[in-house]
């Protein structure tokens, strides 16, 4: 069972291809960070993850803290929560924020941008994924702050790639439904570059991605993913695994910290919260929606976790949704 698809169902992920670079060395630019970016691109998203993707010559990428990570063509590097970095190649120079540009950027729709000091090459196509956080922690939680795989490994990639840059060339040909066919190449570029990283992780590695790789703790996972609302029991979900209860319960508090109960009613509850800022459906239909057999139970449980009951939760959260709308239409 392929547990990252059954969160991916629920995360409601937004993409896009946003900027199209031909830069000439030496060069530098400081990339516009996630929030400041989200505002443009994508009003309302709690969270937005950036990456890069190098189609030709080369390139180093580097964060705050000081890691430094160099690019070649076919690498594309995500940065999943969204640090300020920096995009270099050739010596120290100027660096140029387009923070300050970003609005401009957007606006040329993929339009090819050139700069730089006239030396070798780089090609790099750069794009975002808006993702609700709450349910996107999963898999979030288990990434650092910068990664990198090879698209070019394997034919998928190398088709991905070339369909990437066809698009991103015919932009300006203004074909009708040429955008949702970009957003829908981020989309999938984005689940492709989860999939390699998951696929390379060490074996020694723990955390929910390297918890949905393993054979019977992946297992486990999709069956509450993919059905929060069955009554599942530790027997239940240990018979369909094919181990013992005790041995279930192990593997999974060695991969993810917990056990698969306390999982799965954390799982339950980030649902009914995201259901109760997005629907209208009452506390009694998201509470049986996501496996609870009373709305009191729901209640209860909704409140040790949020520090606020199901109602009260929802009308701050529509306040704090009101006010943002507020503040970006006056901005």
């Amino acid at each position: 069972m392929d547990v990252l698809s059954e969160v991916l169902k629920v995360v409601k992920l937004q993409g896009a291809l946003f900027y199209n670079g031909e830069f000439s060395s030496p060069w530098s630019v400081t990339a516009t960070s996630s929030r400041a970016l989200a505002r443009l691109v994508a009003p309302g998203a709690e969270h937005v993850i950036i990456y890069h993707l190098l189609t030709e010559g080369r390139a180093y990428i580097r964060m705050e803290d000081g890691t430094r990570m160099a690019l070649n063509p076919g690498d594309i590097v995500m940065i999943p929560h969204g640090d300020r970095h920096i995009m270099e190649n050739g010596p120290s120079t100027q660096t140029i924020d387009d923070s300050e540009q970003a609005a401009q950027v957007l606006a040329m729709r993929l339009k090819l941008c050139r700069i730089g000091g006239g030396g070798e090459l780089t090609k790099l196509v750069c794009g975002y994924m808006a993702c609700e956080p709450r349910l996107s922690q999963v898999f979030l939680s288990g990434l650092p702050p910068i990664f990198k795989v090879s698209i070019r490994n394997d034919p998928s990639g190398k088709w991905l790639e070339n369909s990437i840059r066809f698009s991103v060339d015919q932009a300006d040909a203004s074909r009708a439904g040429g955008e949702a066919v970009r957003a829908k190449l981020s989309e999938v570029l984005f689940v492709e570059t989860l999939r390699a990283y998951i696929t390379h992780l060490p074996p020694e590695q723990t955390g929910w991605l390297a918890g949905a790789r393993d054979v019977e703790v992946g297992k486990t996972l999709a069956l509450m993913h993919r059905k929060p609302e069955q009554p599942w029991t530790l027997a239940d979900l240990a018979k369909e695994a094919g181990l013992s209860r005790s041995v279930l319960a192990e593997r999974f508090r060695h991969y993810l910290g917990e056990t698969p109960m306390a999982y799965l009613t954390r799982w339950r509850l980030q649902l009914g919260a995201e259901m109760l800022g997005s629907t209208s459906y009452s506390v009694a239909q998201i509470a049986a929606e996501v496996g609870y057999e009373s709305e009191a139970a729901f209640n209860r449980a909704f409140k040790r976790e949020f520090q606020a009951p199901p109602a009260r939760f929802r009308t701050q959260h529509r306040a704090a949704a009101t006010k943002a709308s507020r503040q970006l239409a006056t901005a």
